[in-house]
């Protein structure tokens, strides 16, 4: 809901990190591992290792003209000029970044929304990517750009090299489309720079030894005077060494500026401090675990545990609104804007001019609602005129200066369909806008939702998509999908490269709403924290064992994918449940829980893991360390492993010394490392076709065989 404090789940996601480099100092507590050189991620011992693996993986995957098909339809998709062009507005134009066969690297361009409204557009180009590349002898990839209001016409652009979270910042003038000489630079380093004014930002970066968290993240925020050294910029906050993340913005709402500090300690836990005139800092007294955002004349709290204050307990999952300046002055009374229920979590919540637009999941189903502040409180009514299938969220389009929303809706066999609306009441049904194609025949498929049965006696939703001729005979080659933490929810969604790869040939496929995710809200995240990691896999294979059951699928046939913390969830299943599956895909995953803390942005998950520093901790961390787990006399499906080369965020010697140490043991394992990609797997479309084809090959090799 705000515009600037970057929420921690969004720091789990956004592009922000160091260039890769080999492993951080080793801690007190000695570890012996033959394999722990793979992780000197640009050595060259390392490397050459990293080549034989992919070239026997290409070997065995991409030499085949099926997969060149295959490969060449997921390209089409992904270069697509009927794609929807996502905007964003400021000032008077929409932008949007565009990748497409001609521009694989991508360009930053605008437009008007009247010419928007029209099936084919007419854009304005800013930066085209693949020609500075090409001048520059770069690899840059597009992290974003920051203009500051209120013309928009001085720009902080993000750049990184190859796709890792590292980037550089640079100034651009719009006015002109060119950089500015001499204008505001950040160095390569995870951090950013925020608008204060035009020759003022905040800083927070790589300054120098001792500058970084124990995460690799900023632990210092500057006020940087244009013109000046960084080195002399001058120091607005600092953090602990075991912060994750410090950070500063400033609000620029006409009559509502304000700066704000966010010291994030963790996933989840945070504190919020409002910088005075004078430069000193005001802390925001609400619960470190709450997210606190600010709009205009409030101030939002979304807690994520039960918090008792003047004297009233409000239950964690609620969403709680004061007057800002109110709550500043110590008064504790709130407006209870939403209260969760066993089947109900909030979503989302976007403030208009006027309205808060509230997204609710039911049973992971959206139901979208508008409130409206007056005299005696806030008024609530739901948001007319949207279907009543799929996927359905609302963002506003301009906060500031109306009350219009674009609005997404999809699923798993519709195509993503935007539309204009508008949260005032009476207003008119909302506007279509765009429509994405249809890139796969989904007429011979159904959408359900099933619930299985966990070991604990929890009911766990999953969506299941199959033909509607299916035969409940056991044979049908099935694919489940899950993540499971940081409270990252898994609703449908409509994916071209799913359907034309797994579902138009047949395929059955499954998303898994296990706890550690967002899906009934924090109770369902916090249900899988640390020592009960465990739940969270048992969620997972309780599903796997109901698609079982149910004869949809067999263990020959079902085939199972995540990635990032659901790489760490397929780790599991392979260690854990290996008689469950027929194969297994693994992607930029996390698999030495004993050292992940130790490896680029490691430190920053302890909230949601433990720390194995901690003899106590190690003990329940091991229970789902599948590096420690694996088991060289035991029988494991056929795995594929994937990372890339620049990933800093989770390293990839996670997925080398596993290959490394299945290779050993004589299992059926293979292993692809892009050069490219950062945390994302790929660079560009050309990249993520190319993952795409290879992990879709492998599945229809290991599970339509009968």
């Amino acid at each position: 809901m705000t515009r600037f404090i970057p929420a921690a789940a969004a720091l789990a996601l956004a592009a922000a990190g160091v260039a890769a480099g080999p492993a951080q100092a080793e801690g007190a507590r000695a570890v012996s591992d033959p394999y722990q050189w793979l992780e000197g991620v640009e050595d060259p011992k390392a490397l050459e290792w990293v080549k034989q693996q992919n070239a026997k993986a290409e070997a065995e995957l991409a030499g085949t003209p099926e997969f060149r098909r295959l490969e060449s339809e997921l390209l089409a998709i992904y270069d697509s000029d009927d794609k929807i062009p996502a905007v964003y507005k400021q000032g008077d134009w929409y932008y949007n970044f565009w990748r497409d066969r001609n521009n694989p690297r991508g360009v930053w361009r605008r437009t008007t929304l009247d010419e928007y409204r029209k099936p084919r557009p007419q854009w304005e180009v800013l930066i085209d990517l693949d020609a500075l590349n090409q001048a520059e002898g770069e690899n840059w990839v597009w992290h974003g750009a920051d203009c500051l209001r209120p013309d928009y016409t001085r720009c902080l652009v993000a750049l990184s090299r190859g796709g890792a979270d590292a980037d550089v910042t640079r100034e651009f003038d719009l006015s002109t489309k060119s950089w500015v000489e001499d204008g505001f630079f950040r160095d390569e380093a995870k951090g950013a720079l925020q608008w204060i004014d035009r020759d003022t930002v905040y800083a927070f970066t790589d300054f120098g030894e001792g500058s970084l968290t124990s995460s690799g993240y900023p632990r210092i925020v500057k006020e940087w005077k244009r013109g000046t050294p960084l080195a002399e910029a001058r120091v607005v906050y600092e953090g602990q060494d075991g912060d994750m993340y410090i950070s500063a913005g400033r609000d620029h709402t006409p009559g509502f500026e304000r700066d704000f500090v966010v010291r994030t300690i963790a996933f989840y836990n945070d504190e919020l401090y409002l910088r005075n005139a004078d430069g000193s800092l005001s802390k925001v007294d609400a619960p470190n675990s709450a997210q606190k955002s600010v709009r205009r004349e409030w101030i939002a709290l979304e807690l994520r545990e039960p918090w008792t204050v003047g004297g009233r307990t409000y239950q964690a999952g609620s969403l709680l609104a004061a007057r800002f300046d109110d709550f500043m002055a110590g008064k504790r009374e709130f407006e209870v804007l939403f209260e969760p229920t066993d089947t109900t979590s909030l979503a989302g919540a976007s403030f208009t001019r006027n309205h808060l637009v509230l997204n609710v999941l039911d049973d992971v189903k959206n139901r979208l609602f508008v409130l409206t502040p007056g005299t005696d409180g806030w008024s609530r009514r739901p948001l007319a005129g949207l279907p009543e299938f799929g996927t359905v969220s609302a963002q506003a389009v301009d906060a500031d200066q109306s009350d219009a929303l674009w609005i997404t809706v999809t699923d798993f066999l519709t195509p993503t369909t935007l539309m204009l609306g508008d949260a005032g009441e009476g207003a008119a049904a909302p506007e279509v806008l765009k429509t994405m194609p249809a890139f796969f025949d989904a007429s011979r498929h159904v959408v359900e939702q099933h619930f299985a049965t966990s070991k604990d006696g929890t009911r766990v939703p999953y969506f299941l998509v199959r033909p509607k001729d299916l035969a409940y005979d056991g044979s049908n080659p099935t694919l489940l999908y899950g993540y499971g933490g940081f409270e990252i929810s898994l609703t449908p969604g409509y994916s071209g490269g799913v359907g034309k790869g797994w579902l138009e040939k047949g395929g059955v496929y499954a998303v898994a709403n296990i706890r550690g995710g967002g899906e009934y809200g924090p109770r369902w995240h916090q249900a899988a924290l640390k020592q009960n990691r465990h739940r969270a896999y048992e969620d997972f294979a309780a599903v796997a064992q109901d698609l079982i059951d149910r004869r949809i699928t067999s263990p020959a046939h079902l085939g199972i994918r995540g990635g990032s913390n659901g790489g760490l969830l397929t780790g599991n299943m392979l260690v854990q449940y290996p008689e469950l599956f027929g194969a297994v895909v693994i992607q930029v995953p996390l698999l030495d829980m004993q050292r992940y803390n130790k490896l680029l942005a490691g430190a920053s998950w302890m909230a949601e893991y433990g720390d194995p520093d901690k003899p106590e901790e190690w003990e329940f961390i091991r229970t789902f360390s599948p590096y420690h787990l694996f088991d060289p006399s035991k029988d494991y499906p056929p795995t594929l492993l994937l990372t890339s080369t620049r990933d800093d965020r989770v390293h990839p010697g996670h997925a080398r010394k596993m290959m490394a140490k299945m290779l050993e043991a004589g299992k059926d394992v293979r292993y692809y490392e892009n050069i490219e990609g950062g945390h994302g797997g790929a660079a560009d479309n050309r990249q993520a076709a190319h993952m795409d084809a290879l992990y879709l090959t492998f599945l229809w090799q290991q599970l339509a065989r009968r």
